[in-house]
């Protein structure tokens, strides 16, 4: 039941049709467009961009009687779409169709190219009908331009005792953008749409919010749990909204706090990384309906990982609707730490889960798990020019207060195994510890204690970093999509955070497949600049920033810590140096005093800013009674 729609590639990006046809506004005027084609008899459908197939996947034609399919390029001419096989354009005229629906955007000059093909009195429709308002669009003069759709979903809550809030800053003004403005409209659990508004960014880097109490009370709104799209309209340089979310207790679960981040905006097949509950918890994942159809039943499915076996979620799920899974409803015997795949049918951008336990919840995303990648053999042979090569760093937070923990996981369709192994650095960048995993299995899923490892040996300041590389002594395939599960708990109450990402190339100016990225432009990326959500009161902000290194670089970062208020006036820069392969952790409490502090007020944010080398960051807040979040941190 799987969407035959790509939504994004590893070389083009986004695709930039798929967000056209599925944006919420499009999607009630696409489905307009078919209500009004239905009666007028039979309809011939001309698809030059070879789009037709994912209308009909996305919208429900059932009532149109197609006459025909009709293609322009000779290689198309013979393909299957909304059950005919293409004809050429050029025979359209033969056709006894009642109109014609052009099946593309900026369709009038297509339309005047086959005026005189059009079958006498037929009536002409194009995809010109689901575009959005001015309003909406940057860029008027190209409407597929990426640009036009910088979007994304965004969990959002406000029930029983949790809220959510979405921190971001107008990063687009870097790249030149003057106004922005964000369109939001947010669906409830059955996916209707409860509240649509507009909001003006700041000009310049000001930071922006949206809470969702307030959200209740400007709207009027009950306790509501379901997802938020926003549409940057004015953006430059960036076609996704980046955000940080917190989800934090306000009632009852007041020791509840995690964080995430922004979803990558482009449905996957599948995802992986979503960890099976331990003993005394309950992992719910949410699934969230990005399209502007239902999800069939039997489309959403779980299986351990390297298992075949996939157990499936026997209801749909309507059109933007949220239905929260309790994973133990379809794998029941599943536990901590065996790891879980999601087969999701492109209907849902990276899903968030929940962690309950111990009368506490964190919640947490999984990742995308890509199938178009296959085992590179020269990844093995690249140890003398880039060292480490790919490598994942992750923090060991002070350990007096916290417990960390690593747990490879498999991303890909191609990564039957991984020869892998976590490397333990101080806060100077010396090695302290060194795990061989060997060559773990596919459905290998073995979780490794920092504490362990370290076998009672202290760390310089009580923290340093983890590294997770490959290790091919053993044999073993690598194909540079190497990820992990990192866990943290509070020794005192118990409370748990959990993060994930994967690997890159850092500090090296050799280039490797786009390696090491770059934030934009052309690799190498040799640079920093992080967002730091801080917490207002009552919560402070912790940070752990690490400088990987594949190869040796510059002895010392040379980074800056830039406060700014809400409106994006700098308040005060702090500078700091952490050594290669070292890291550093602080509170924002500590690194600017009480009156600093007080200068930059609610809804002050830090820019991490280092032009001599990439840095990497994990970011959280610390609560009442042991809670805290953590996640890693977004660049712009």
């Amino acid at each position: 039941m799987q969407l035959n729609i790509e939504t994004f590639s590893n070389v083009r990006g986004g695709n930039a049709f798929f967000k056209a046809v599925t944006h919420p506004m499009a999607a009630e005027k696409g489905c307009a467009l078919f209500t009004r084609l239905a009666p007028m008899g039979r309809v011939a459908v001309y698809d030059p961009e070879n789009c037709a197939d994912a209308l009909g996947q996305l919208y429900d034609l059932s009532g149109v009687a197609i006459a025909g399919l009709y293609a322009q390029d000779v290689d198309a001419i013979g393909r299957t779409a909304l059950g005919h096989r293409a004809q050429p354009v050029t025979a359209l005229k033969e056709c006894a169709a009642d109109a014609v629906l052009v099946a593309c955007f900026d369709a009038e000059r297509t339309i005047a190219h086959i005026r005189h093909l059009l079958p006498d009195g037929a009536v002409v429709a194009s995809l010109d009908e689901l575009r959005l308002p001015d309003e909406l669009v940057t860029n008027g003069a190209r409407y597929l331009d990426p640009i036009n759709f910088a979007t994304n979903f965004v969990f959002f809550r406000d029930a029983g005792g949790l809220s959510t809030r979405l921190v971001t800053a107008n990063y687009w003004s870097g790249y030149g953008a003057r106004q922005i403005t964000i369109w939001c409209v947010l669906f409830d659990q059955a996916g209707t749409a409860i509240a649509r508004w507009y909001e003006a960014l700041p000009q310049g880097a000001g930071a922006f919010t949206i809470d969702s109490r307030e959200v209740r009370r400007r709207f009027r709104l009950g306790e509501f749990t379901g997802q938020i799209f926003l549409h940057a309209v004015g953006a430059a340089g960036h076609d996704v909204v980046k955000y940080a979310l917190d989800v934090y207790g306000t009632d009852a679960a007041k020791l509840s706090l995690s964080c995430t981040h922004d979803a990558n905006s482009w449905p996957s097949a599948l995802y992986a990384g979503l960890p099976a509950p331990d003993k005394g918890e309950t992992v719910t994942l949410w699934i969230q309906n990005s399209m502007p159809c239902a999800i069939p039943s039997g489309t959403i499915g779980l299986n351990l990982m390297g298992d075949t076996a996939v157990s499936y979620l026997p209801n749909s799920v309507p059109a933007f609707a949220s239905r929260p899974l309790d994973v133990a409803t379809l794998l029941p015997k599943a536990r901590w730490p065996q790891q879980i795949e999601m087969h999701a049918g492109k209907y849902v951008v990276r899903p968030r889960y929940e962690v309950r336990g111990r009368g506490r919840l964190r919640i947490a995303h999984v990742n995308v798990e890509r199938s178009d990648l296959e085992s590179d053999p020269k990844i093995a042979e690249l140890g003398n020019l880039l060292g480490k090569g790919y490598l994942l760093p992750a923090p060991v937070l002070p350990r007096t207060a916290w417990r960390s923990l690593a747990l490879p996981t498999p991303m890909s369709t191609a990564q039957q195994d991984l020869p892998v192994a976590l490397i333990v650095y101080d806060r100077a960048g010396r090695e302290a510890a060194r795990h061989g995993f060997g060559r773990l299995a596919r459905r290998d899923s073995i979780a490794v204690d920092v504490d362990s490892l370290l076998n009672g040996a202290k760390l310089p300041d009580d923290y340093g970093h983890m590294e997770l590389v490959y290790d091919f002594a053993r044999g073993g395939g690598a194909d540079g999509w190497l990820h992990a599960l990192f866990r943290y708990e509070d020794r005192g109450s118990g409370h748990a955070a959990e993060t994930s990402f994967g690997a890159h190339v850092f500090n090296t100016v050799l280039t490797y497949k786009s390696e090491p990225q770059s934030y934009a432009g052309r690799p190498p990326g040799l640079s920093t600049r992080l967002f730091l959500r801080l917490g207002d009161a009552p919560y402070d902000t912790l940070c752990h920033l690490i400088y990987p290194a594949s190869t040796p670089w510059h002895a010392d970062s040379a980074t800056e810590l830039v406060l700014y208020d809400r409106a994006g006036r700098e308040i005060a820069r702090e500078r700091i140096a952490i050594p290669c392969s070292g890291s550093r952790f602080f509170r924002y409490h500590e690194m600017f005093d009480a009156k600093t502090r007080e200068r930059a007020g609610d809804a002050a944010y830090i820019v991490v800013r280092d032009i001599t080398c990439r840095l990497f960051g994990y970011h959280g807040l610390i609560g009442r009674g042991g809670a805290f979040s953590l996640d890693h941190m977004f660049g712009f």
